[in-house]
């Protein structure tokens, strides 16, 4: 944690935040979310972040769940998880959790769209669990379709002072943009936004061919369903502490609080970015947009994000506002050849967590703990020199050498 400006008589620093990561099972072996992995559950979420990533601020977004809930009681009542006094449950004064929910709902005109939701603490979680255990038809899994529309969540999430997110806003399958509408206006209320997500396969350059995202904040998260994938994706927040009001300050960008840094994927390596053709079982190699596979002929493809945004954005060209932060174009250690289990685990003993890997260590230094190849690869990924290949249909994008 870097100290940083200060205002008034708060002293600012910067944290790491990754506010989507999944759970797959209770300790109960109850499944939560159905496509996410066994080994994700929440203490194992908790310790892998503040251990061997190095985040400072995690959000877990099936905590509307009730088992999940009773869990987090538990940890609470034994002192594992300690509660903030701006919300939010500390762990070893290492890495804070923060509360949420994702929830579907409909569009106006068809298609379905996911949204984050975040409550400041246990209870008001639990109030909200329980709203919205009326309208979903299995309040233990998660990301289910709820019985309402997008603005009556916006309404039931003010009510309760949490935060409202929309989650991977263009991706092709359960998106605002990607399956919902050409504008979010169109199925929300813009002022009750508190961010908008990016997604794996878009970034600032893209989104800001919105106009209207000039007032809004965008975060970078995992979506992870891995341990694994946890921190693939994250944000640099300045911030007076690590609380659920720090992370809603600094989203909102009030008090001196703000979003730094947003750090992604490249888009290019995300599951979506490109069209991909159905029939040929290729990305569609041609200018966006195209939704037409120029291979074949057909429309059997799946649309990609940079394609999508190309065909509905109200610019041909990014306009980026004075509070956007940069975009730190990021390839997780995973992505890169050579890196596997053992590599990964000389490079946690040797420098601490994921974060120090990829922020601090020096290529010398890298260099003595996994070779100078290994060590080339992760300083180019750092700097963004690596040669990729597009990702689309569901499968990601690559690293080549």
């Amino acid at each position: 944690m870097d100290e940083g400006a200060c205002k008034g008589r708060e002293v600012m620093n910067s944290y790491f935040l990754d506010l989507h990561i999944h759970i797959g099972r209770t300790l109960g072996e109850q499944a939560v979310k159905i496509t996410a992995s066994r080994d994700l559950r929440f203490f194992e979420i908790v310790r892998e972040a503040a251990e061997r990533k190095g985040i400072d601020i995690v959000g877990i977004i099936d905590a509307a769940s009730p088992p999940v809930l009773t869990e987090i009681q538990d940890l609470v009542r034994r002192g594992e998880l300690v509660p903030l006094p701006g919300g939010g449950l500390n762990y070893k004064d290492k890495t804070t959790v923060l509360l949420g929910a994702e929830v579907e709902t409909g569009g106006p005109r068809g298609g379905a769209a996911h949204f984050g939701i975040w409550m400041p603490d246990v209870d008001s979680m639990r109030e909200f669990s329980s709203w919205l255990a009326e309208r979903v038809t299995n309040p233990v899994l998660s990301s289910q379709r709820a019985r309402c529309t997008a603005l009556e969540l916006q309404d039931k999430t003010a009510e309760l002072k949490g935060m409202f997110i929309v989650n991977h806003a263009f991706t092709p399958h359960k998106s605002v943009y990607g399956n919902c509408v050409d504008r979010a206006s169109e199925m929300l209320d813009l002022a009750k936004v508190t961010a908008l997500e990016l997604g794996l396969s878009a970034d600032s350059e893209l989104a800001d061919l919105f106009s209207e995202h000039d007032h809004l904040t965008y975060v970078s998260n995992s979506d992870a369903h891995s341990l694994a994938k946890i921190g693939r994706e994250y944000n640099r927040i300045q911030a007076a502490g690590t609380g659920f009001r720090d992370v809603k300050n600094a989203l909102l960008r009030l008090e001196g609080h703000g979003v730094i840094g947003n750090y992604g994927l490249a888009p290019r390596l995300g599951k979506y970015h490109r069209t991909y053709c159905l029939e040929c079982n290729e990305v569609v190699r041609a200018d966006p947009p195209v939704f037409t596979c120029p291979l074949c002929g057909g429309s059997k493809v799946v649309p990609g994000v940079i394609d999508r945004i190309h065909a509905i954005a109200d610019r041909t060209k990014p306009v980026h506002p004075g509070h956007r932060p940069p975009y730190h174009y990021q390839i997780p250690l995973e992505f890169i050849p050579g890196v596997g289990r053992k590599v990964m685990d000389r490079l946690l003993e040797a420098f601490g967590t994921e974060m120090n890997v990829l922020h601090q260590a020096r290529e010398a230094e890298l260099k003595d703990v996994v070779g100078e190849r290994i060590a080339r690869d992760i300083v180019s990924a750092r700097n963004g020199t690596l040669r990729l290949v597009d990702g689309g249909g569901g499968k990601y994008g690559k690293v080549t050498l």
